[in-house]
């Protein structure tokens, strides 16, 4: 049999996508490539799509937005509706850079089944922002003074929360006590004893109930469980991933808006169950730097990585978490680390291994963030066979000690600097970024994914998946148990760091192990960076 080219990008998975797959180092003979061949069904990598789901019919989902920040504006383009401010923006952008497509794109973007019906959120200038540019005749959008007015009205079916991290929580348990459906920013929730009465409500109602983390959405991460899971890279022992950013923005100083002031944001309710300061807009824009409203890198971001992999692994909560680190580049009044690093330890963790049964077991995740420096530090994955690194791309190469692949080693079939798979849907499509803490979302793979070579927001397939489940029924991606294990996985690295202690799980009882004398959500909101009197010699 004679293979060609085509042959084998076929015989690479009979790929319905575009997109440049290849052998690294391929050789133009056909014993070579008959060779590689070989090789290539062995590993028989099969490139996955988003599964397809059922569409959104009947009478249109009736959403309402609670927080049209950043991220609430994003949510609502996933959605099918961008604000007129925004798109004239794009415009100027797509005129200074052509190869922008984030305007196409959101104009090409499948049409959903929602009706925006409501938009709550506590700065007179974002509601307006959302009312301007949403309210028509035929679709006459309120404003609500609280999410509990949105929720009890009568008049959604569903909300979208993108608000400050203390209020996910208490806004989701309310929806799901309400019978309202529930789609939640990262993290899940603020402290450990409302991640439990949030698992505790999600579970009692008829609900949907989805966390976002829309990398579950992404074609290279569901390509990279298919590789896992048929042992590609044999056991992995060791996880490495990293945040690297170096901007204001990606440090979360982000613009004090001019009109914002006491008499436009409603301060006592930003603050809710947060101690009681005077307005300051610092504290309201760029709420992320402070233990009190938002979580820092362990909840803002470790919590991307985390997912990323457990959605991958399904390695499920660590048994223990130690974190270091401290503010060592913004030294601007932030009680959240701008350096951190945390290891996870999963000494139980297993699938499979192409050794002898019993030699390999355990494994550790390192997350290792820094806001000072944006050296891109891919995710590896690290087998006893092979080593993955994994973002919207994804590349394998063969380890020199691997037994699987000892005897192609030995034989010059493979080698350890030469990739033995490659996989880049993007390859042919322009992605043109508008800052650099966007390359470091669209590195990740959480800002699209490509699917029959066209890009695609991952997010909008992940909105999708939530709405399908609440018309059609069916399990979302990223539920109440994944993100009862990000939430738990956050908590413990940052109580590691605040505690300078190691934080351990108690698979049995389903509970962080107790430090004596320590009220450990008492720990998780403190504003103090390093809790002293709580250290002991053990």
């Amino acid at each position: 049999m004679k293979w060609t080219r085509r042959d084998l990008l076929k015989g690479l998975g009979g790929l319905p996508i575009l997109g440049a797959v290849w052998w690294a180092g391929a050789s133009n003979t056909v014993g070579k490539r008959r060779e590689r061949s070989v090789i290539l069904e062995q590993l028989n990598i099969q490139p996955s799509l988003p599964p397809a789901v059922p569409g959104i019919s009947g009478e249109p989902i009736r959403v309402g937005i609670i927080g049209f920040g950043i991220r609430g504006e994003q949510l609502c383009r996933s959605l099918g509706f961008a604000t007129k401010e925004w798109i004239e923006d794009m415009k100027v952008e797509v005129q200074e850079n052509p190869n922008n497509k984030g305007l196409e794109d959101f104009m090409n973007q499948e049409k959903l089944n929602v009706q925006l019906a409501g938009v709550c959120d506590i700065f007179d200038y974002r509601a307006e922002r959302a009312l301007n540019s949403f309210s028509t005749e035929e679709n006459k959008i309120k404003r609500y003074g609280t999410y509990q007015e949105m929720i009890q009205s009568g008049e959604i079916d569903a909300v979208v929360i993108a608000t400050p991290d203390h209020w996910h929580a208490p806004i989701a348990i309310e929806a799901l006590n309400n019978g309202v459906h529930v789609y939640v920013e990262k993290p899940m929730t603020h402290t450990i004893e409302e991640t439990y009465r949030l698992r505790e409500a999600a579970n009692n109602s008829n609900a949907v109930f989805a966390v976002g983390h829309q990398h579950r959405q992404t074609l290279s991460f569901r390509t990279a469980r298919d590789i896992v899971e048929k042992g590609t890279l044999g056991h992995v022992s060791l996880i490495q991933t990293n945040t690297n950013r170096n901007d204001d923005n990606g440090a979360w100083n982000y613009e004090l808006h001019e009109k914002a002031n006491p008499n436009t944001i409603d301060w006592q309710q930003f603050l809710g169950s947060a101690p009681q300061i005077p307005f300051n807009k610092n504290h309201f824009f760029r709420w992320r730097k402070w233990w009190a409203y938002g979580s820092g890198l362990s909840g803002d971001l470790l919590t991307h990585d985390y997912d990323r992999l457990n959605c991958v692994l399904n390695m499920g909560i660590p048994e223990s978490v130690m974190a270091s680190g401290g503010v060592y580049t913004h030294n601007d009044g932030r009680n959240v680390p701008d350096v951190m690093q945390v290891n996870m330890e999963f000494p139980n963790f297993t699938m499979g291994s192409s050794q002898v049964k019993g030699k390999e077991r355990g494994m550790t995740f390192c997350y290792s963030a820094t806001l000072g420096n944006g050296f891109n530090r891919p995710t590896i994955l690290m087998g006893h066979d092979g080593t993955m690194e994994l973002g919207n791309r994804l590349t394998i190469w063969p380890d020199g000690g691997s037994t699987r692949y000892a005897e192609m080693l030995e034989n010059g079939k493979m080698s350890p600097g030469i990739p033995i798979y490659q996989y880049n849907p993007g390859a042919n499509a322009p992605d043109a970024v508008s800052s650099a803490t966007s390359q470091y979302f669209a590195d990740k793979g959480l800002m699209w994914t490509y699917i029959d070579g066209k890009r695609v927001d991952s997010t909008f397939l992940h909105m999708r998946e939530w709405l399908s489940a609440i018309r059609n029924g069916g399990k979302v991606s990223c539920g109440i148990k994944e993100g009862f294990e990000e939430a738990i996985a956050a908590h413990m690295a940052g109580l590691s760091w605040k505690l300078g202690k190691r934080i351990e799980w108690d698979r049995e009882t389903e509970t962080i192990k107790p430090i004596e004398g320590v009220d450990l959500d008492e720990v998780l909101l403190s504003n103090e960076m390093i809790r002293t009197d709580y250290i002991t010699v053990s």
